[in-house]
């Protein structure tokens, strides 16, 4: 990357913004969904807080959820680029199924690997993941020699492995815009 990549936009957007700072996933249980995070994808726990609760309805106004939710949070650190932000809420109108990648609001985190099928190797010897169809490679597209697989995780949430191969892909003769694919090593968090 150069400075020039790494300069502000100017021309259009959200004034002032400088990258993504998390995603964030509603979970059931948190210390489950840390242990996961932390223990078997590798990430580093910033920190938590919680519970949290009002008697007003300042959390209906703020997070759009019942004014006498209470939530648990954990900051979680994914490498050197991401942040996941973990929920567990308690509210008395809550549903606890969450919507398949086809319902509206679905969703997956993407992680990228230099070598899917080792990546799938490890997280298949592990309790609760299932692989869904296993890994492919993409064969025409924007995105051909991608190789990736889409996993279900113990904790409700949809995994996806990715692997650009060298970082090139077909879309990128056609655009200066280039996914960030991450550096060679893998990432590390913590000591």
């Amino acid at each position: 990357m150069t400075d020039t990549d790494l300069a502000p936009r100017t021309h259009r957007g959200i004034p002032t913004a400088r990258n993504v700072d998390h995603v964030a996933y509603t979970v059931a249980d948190l210390e489950r969904a840390v242990a996961f995070f932390v223990d078997v994808l590798g990430g580093e726990l910033v920190y938590r807080e919680g519970p949290l609760a009002r008697d007003d309805d300042w959390m209906a106004e703020h997070l759009d959820v019942h004014p006498r939710a209470v939530a648990e949070i954990a900051m979680i650190r994914m490498g050197p680029t991401c942040n996941v932000e973990l929920f567990q809420y308690t509210a008395p109108d809550q549903r606890t199924v969450p919507p398949r990648n086809h319902d509206v609001g679905g969703h997956h985190l993407a992680i990228a690997v230099e070598d899917v099928d080792a990546a799938v190797a490890y997280l298949e010897a592990q309790p609760g993941i299932e692989v869904l169809g296993g890994p492919e490679t993409i064969e025409e597209g924007p995105i051909a020699g991608n190789r990736w697989t889409y996993l279900r995780t113990p904790i409700g949430i949809t995994l996806e492995l990715l692997a650009i191969p060298d970082g090139r892909l077909p879309y990128e003769k056609q655009t200066s815009a280039r996914r960030y694919a991450g550096e060679p090593g893998g990432w590390h968090c913590g000591g």
